[in-house]
């Protein structure tokens, strides 16, 4: 008997032998549900939110993880766990499914390679070879379409759709279906796809409880999203994980991923004797080196702000660096800088909010950051959750505001680019690059399906 609360959950959906304290949730292993980053540790919104719940419920929670749709609704018919989460809303999911409150609002898209003519509509594709993830909604939406378009044939994969996406991009295969976000997300690590145009209508991502599910787990998942929509908690669980997705173009994203490969090597000791030294991932660093300089050792500003950190001669002084441009001393000292901001922060403000936050002092300075931690409070918003600070910090360089502050105008709107461009950069690095492991060789690897937040 599965206890939640003061009231007692029949396990009846699940099969016998799983533990009656624990959440059993269906996932599929995918970058935008259920995946190991690559420290191996749990990742995605799915992942989140699941946690969310079992923590509001007082129980453990164990994933069965799958690797595609439908094997998740193979599992959720045959009573492998209590719901599955993060499917899409179709008419063939509902076939014999309970769907909770819609969480996520999608759209069903064709991404093409842009080395080739963009179609426009339909009748250009058919005749192509399309792939798409089995068993789901994109599915059961090309069906549809084929109905008009007899002509119209696509592959239903069982793999990742990652691996479709690397096929697209290498020109093996002239189109993909997937969801807006999905392909918002594909789009920061292949420069050359992009969205052609929309398929059929708006749809969402809820979770699925089969029909012998117990009526009181449905309702207290229907109580907890209402919960999380009204206290904010789903609007910073979802801007944690797809709030910085659209902020590179087809250029920034080519650009690192080729100086990944020319540059990064020369200066991938200096990022990893940084780690070292702050205990900061040395791929965030390297990823806001990135945005600073594009890994150049002699960037310089009109400002006279220098290095491949980009350091003001005061911070320079500060970290006590002899030569800016010493991309060695400029890393190093950039990283301590960092550190510096966050250690400063108050205790309460967690991560990942405290490290864009933190990057948005290295941009602004810590006094404006002040500035618009107060400004917030003002405002009603949190001064501790970078989705609230992302929306003042922009104001300082507003009349209105920055003169009743204590250290006047800045540009706060750069200090947003910068964290967020960073946080796309990082997490490009972070499906490239391995972490510092002592004794071990980047060159041995070869480009892993990973992902971060």
């Amino acid at each position: 008997m599965l206890l939640i609360g003061s009231c007692d959950l029949h396990e009846k959906p699940v099969k016998e032998g799983l533990r009656s304290d624990q959440l059993v949730v269906i996932a599929v292993n995918s970058p935008g549900s259920y995946y190991e980053d690559s420290d191996g540790i749990s990742a995605g919104l799915e992942f989140d939110l699941v946690k969310e719940f079992a923590k509001e419920l007082g129980l453990g929670v164990s994933f069965k993880v799958m690797p595609g749709i439908s094997h998740a609704l193979l599992a959720l018919q045959a009573s492998e766990g209590h719901f599955a989460a993060g499917l899409n809303v179709s008419d063939r999911h509902s076939e014999g499914t309970l769907f909770g409150p819609i969480y996520q609002h999608l759209q069903s898209q064709l991404v093409y390679n842009t080395d080739y003519p963009k179609p426009r509509v339909i009748m250009d594709i058919t005749g192509s070879k399309i792939e798409l993830s089995s068993g789901g909604s994109h599915s059961e939406l090309m069906k549809a379409l084929q109905l008009k378009n007899p002509d119209l044939k696509w592959v239903e994969m069982e793999n990742p759709f990652d691996e479709t996406l690397e096929r697209l991009s290498e020109g093996k295969i002239d189109y993909a279906v997937s969801d807006s976000t999905q392909i918002n997300l594909a789009k920061n690590f292949y420069p050359n796809l992009a969205t052609a145009f929309n398929l059929g209508g708006e749809t969402g991502k809820a979770w699925s409880f089969s029909s012998g599910s117990d009526p009181q787990l449905v309702e207290k998942a229907n109580q907890f999203f209402k919960r999380i929509e009204q206290d904010g908690t789903l609007k910073i669980l979802i801007d944690r994980h797809y709030g910085h997705i659209h902020r590179l173009n087809q250029m920034d994203v080519g650009g690192i991923l080729m100086k990944r490969r020319t540059v990064l090597p020369d200066l991938r000791d200096h990022f990893h004797q940084a780690e070292e030294l702050t205990g900061i991932d040395w791929r965030l660093i390297a990823a806001l080196a990135y945005h600073e300089s594009h890994w150049d050792r002699l960037a310089t500003s009109p400002t006279n702000v220098r290095g491949i950190m980009m350091l003001t001669e005061a911070t320079a002084d500060r970290m006590n660096v002899k030569d800016r441009l010493d991309a060695r001393q400029s890393i190093l000292a950039g990283a301590r800088y960092l550190l510096l901001l966050k250690e400063k922060l108050p205790y309460r403000i967690t991560e990942p909010d405290r490290t864009w936050i933190a990057l948005a002092a290295y941009n602004l300075g810590y006094g404006h950051l002040e500035d618009a931690r107060i400004l917030s409070k003002k405002m009603g918003l949190s001064p501790d959750l970078w989705v609230d600070m992302r929306k003042v910090l922009p104001l300082l360089s507003h009349s209105q505001y920055f003169e009743e502050l204590k250290h006047g105008y800045a540009r706060g709107g750069e200090a947003v680019i910068l964290a967020e461009s960073v946080r796309v950069y990082h997490d490009i690095l972070m499906r490239y690059e391995k972490p510092n492991i002592p004794g071990f060789s980047q060159n041995d690897l070869t480009p892993q399906l990973l992902y971060s937040r």
